[in-house]
């Protein structure tokens, strides 16, 4: 048992989070006969919590006791992860409560943190899910702060306006189609393409994708990265999320007001099984990676299907892809959505910034299980 176990804690104390509702329904079924068991035979202690309504997630999770539990597990979609950080944001210790592993089980329509953690061949497995949950270790991961109005929330994994704002958000009735929706929903705009317009201010970072992928290689062929240094010191009894260090900075900005296709912004290389559009996309660099796609052709844009499962549209042409700390958006059109960790937020202005390593989640392998294959050439 201690040679299987080596380094991770036996026995774990779970909290389990089940959306009964999210993705394709089958929550419930896929927890009690693929995971419970194998939970059960590690001799893990867990408490299963289903969810009644929209933000009970969160609430669950601001009032947690971090001392009391090792781990988080959401068996749902990206959703209900992101309601759980959230939650954890609003607690009376957020600091501590976002040390707490959480550990997705996949079971909703998008899975992409799951992908990420698991790689594409076991990202849809519950099982590979539930072995993750009781051999899997604590690995810190960058989460940016959204400011919209005043309102201070917390993203994890993406955050778009334009065209990949309204695949998830206007295909909400289409939910009994998995994945799949998503791809319906691009091929019916193929039909209809229209530009946005928006503008997206950046903070100086990096924009060599050459550069970005030699780092990548360097940080993939290292020891895994379960830790990551914070960017300032936190005091471990502080009752308050990071200082935002950028939200007033008028220095160091490039703006852009071209017309776009969409601006899609995240951690982790895969938003879906179909696509890895953040292929050079670290858990814990302190960066957040930023595409934005220009104005496209019906031609352009079904060429751009080919190879998007493997992060071919890092090269393409008629798109920015960057590296940076924070951004900001302002819309240039009155009406439009914005999704959230693929959540829909009120359409209109907000600022975005990165806090290395401030959130935890439990992996295998010390960063994110991919295989990326870009080879440096020019974009076509």
């Amino acid at each position: 048992m201690n040679a299987a176990y080596k380094g991770v804690k036996t026995q774990r104390r779970l909290l389990v989070v089940i959306n009964p509702y999210g993705g394709l329904g089958k929550a419930i079924s896929l927890f009690k006969h693929k995971v419970e068991p194998i939970l059960d035979a590690a001799r893990c202690a867990y408490k299963v919590v289903r969810t009644e309504h929209s933000g009970h997630a969160l609430k669950i999770a601001s009032e947690i006791s971090p001392d009391e539990i090792d781990v988080v597990v959401s068996v749902s979609g990206d959703g209900i992860l992101h309601e759980l950080i959230n939650g954890f944001a609003q607690h009376k210790e957020p600091l501590k409560a976002l040390r707490i592993p959480i550990a997705p089980i996949p079971a909703g329509s998008g899975n992409g943190m799951s992908l990420n953690l698991l790689g594409i061949k076991d990202g849809q497995d519950v099982a590979a899910a539930a072995l993750n949950v009781i051999k899997g270790r604590p690995m810190s991961i960058d989460v940016l702060s959204i400011l919209q109005s005043g309102k201070r929330s917390l993203s994890f994994l993406g955050q778009s306006v334009g065209l990949m704002a309204d695949l998830p958000l206007d295909t909400e009735h289409l939910r009994w189609m998995g994945s799949h929706r998503f791809m319906y929903g691009y091929l019916r705009r193929l039909l209809m393409p229209k530009a946005y317009r928006f503008s997206i201010s950046v903070k100086t970072g990096m924009a060599d994708k050459s550069a970005m992928l030699e780092t990548l290689q360097e940080y993939t062929s290292s020891a895994p990265h379960y830790e990551a240094p914070q960017l300032e010191e936190l005091p471990e009894n502080m009752t308050a999320l990071p200082p935002l260090r950028y939200a007033n900075d008028t220095e160091g900005w490039t703006t852009f007001e071209d017309p776009i296709l969409y601006l899609y912004a995240g951690k982790g290389p895969y938003v879906s099984r179909d696509l890895m559009q953040f292929p050079v996309s670290v858990p814990n660099d302190g960066m957040v990676d930023l595409f934005i796609r220009g104005k496209q052709s019906r031609t352009e844009m079904l060429k751009s299907i080919d190879g998007a499962e493997k992060g071919a549209t890092f090269w393409q042409n008629n798109a920015h892809y960057l590296k940076t700390s924070a951004y900001r958006v302002r819309p240039l059109q009155e009406e439009g959505n914005l999704a959230i960790d693929g959540e829909r937020f009120p359409f209109g202005e907000y600022y975005a910034e990165v806090h290395r390593g401030l959130a935890t989640v439990l992996s295998m392998s010390g960063r994110y299980a991919v295989d990326v294959d870009l080879q440096p050439h020019k974009s076509v």
